[in-house]
């Protein structure tokens, strides 16, 4: 399934149906009198966050949702009907904006949460509703009126408490198809991963927690080369980042620093988001070599103000895997 995390459309509430005008003809009833009924509201357009949805793609497809009208009144002061709310799906963690203004309309991140984004119309009067003394048999009424009218934009962003962050290549996409039954593409060159991946890592309690597996960036992503934001967003609400770094690169420290520039520059306190650093590849190193450069890492993680030494793993060797992932429950405070 194709993976789409943006979406414009288009919400347009119903509108509301108009009064009538009618007089009553019954026998025995000598007066008669008005009796034209108000016209129904129109339908509410409303999101609503569903979990068994992971993308926007519904809506690559269709850009306009528009409700119901309410009906116009009938005769012996029937209401219209209201025309029905239309229910719009979308995944949980979807963000909702004014197009126009980029104002936060709405944040969908519990399952079944609701956010009313075009309200329907009211409908019009009838002429029953303006008898008075002064004028028994009045003729008046009033349309319906329309219902809001919004340009949305939608933007996913994913919900997981621990994402895996990295250079392309450094292994991210064969640690979380290790530690879960994500099954993510892998492949022997940059940019193998295109969109986010989630898996489910089992925690010790038996619940599980959901690791995402961030496409990779370059420099200058905070400004949008590369995937550019296509990273950066699904990072935003995680709780804990774990900085893959490849073993077998030429410079560690200089990619690392990198990945530390762009997440300073896209801002939104991710540089100060709970982090681990974690060597990947280390079946590639000789035992000297991975001594020599986890001592640089802990140099710079201790230059960094990070709570826990660097770890060294092998996602396809499964080595270290254990040791990683009790630092990970220790971060989350999860026993």
């Amino acid at each position: 399934m194709q993976f789409i995390d943006q979406a414009r459309i288009a919400v347009r509430g119903g509108r509301g149906g108009d009064g009538i005008v009618a007089f009553r003809r019954e026998k025995y009833v000598p007066a008669g009198g008005p009796s034209g009924g108000d016209g129904g509201r129109g339908g509410d357009v409303v999101l609503q966050a569903d979990p068994n949805l992971q993308t926007l793609l519904d809506f690559k497809y269709r850009r306009l949702f528009e409700a119901i009208d309410g009906r116009r009144g009938g005769p012996n002061r029937c209401t219209g009907a209201s025309g029905d709310p239309l229910l719009i799906k979308v995944p949980c963690g979807t963000e909702v904006r004014d197009a126009r203004t980029t104002i936060l309309l709405g944040d969908l991140t519990e399952p079944g949460q609701e956010l009313l984004v075009a309200a329907g119309g009211r409908g019009g009067l009838g002429n029953a509703h303006y008898l008075s003394n002064r004028n028994r048999a009045p003729e008046k009424f009033t349309e319906g009126k329309e219902g809001e009218d919004w340009l949305l934009q939608l933007e996913l962003k994913l919900l997981a408490e621990v994402g895996i962050i990295g250079l392309p290549n450094a292994g991210k996409s064969t640690l979380i198809a290790v530690l879960s039954a994500a099954r993510p593409k892998i492949a022997d060159y940059p940019f193998t991963t295109l969109v986010p991946n989630l898996g489910v890592v089992r925690r010790p309690s038996g619940d599980g927690t959901v690791f995402a597996d961030i496409p990779g960036l370059i420099a200058g992503a905070a400004r949008g080369a590369g995937l550019g934001h296509d990273f950066l967003r699904h990072i935003e609400r995680t709780r804990l980042l774990l900085h893959l770094v490849d073993a077998a690169a030429d410079d560690v420290l200089t990619d690392l620093q990198v990945v530390e520039t762009e997440l300073r520059a896209y801002g939104h306190g991710l540089d100060e988001r709970p982090r681990l650093l974690v060597l990947n590849k280390i079946e590639l190193l000789r035992p000297e070599e991975l001594h020599i450069l986890m001592v640089q890492l802990t140099e710079h993680g201790n230059s960094l103000g990070l709570s826990r030494p660097p770890l060294a793993i092998s996602a396809a060797a499964v080595k270290g895997l254990d040791v990683l992932l009790g630092a990970v429950w220790a971060e989350l405070g999860i026993g």
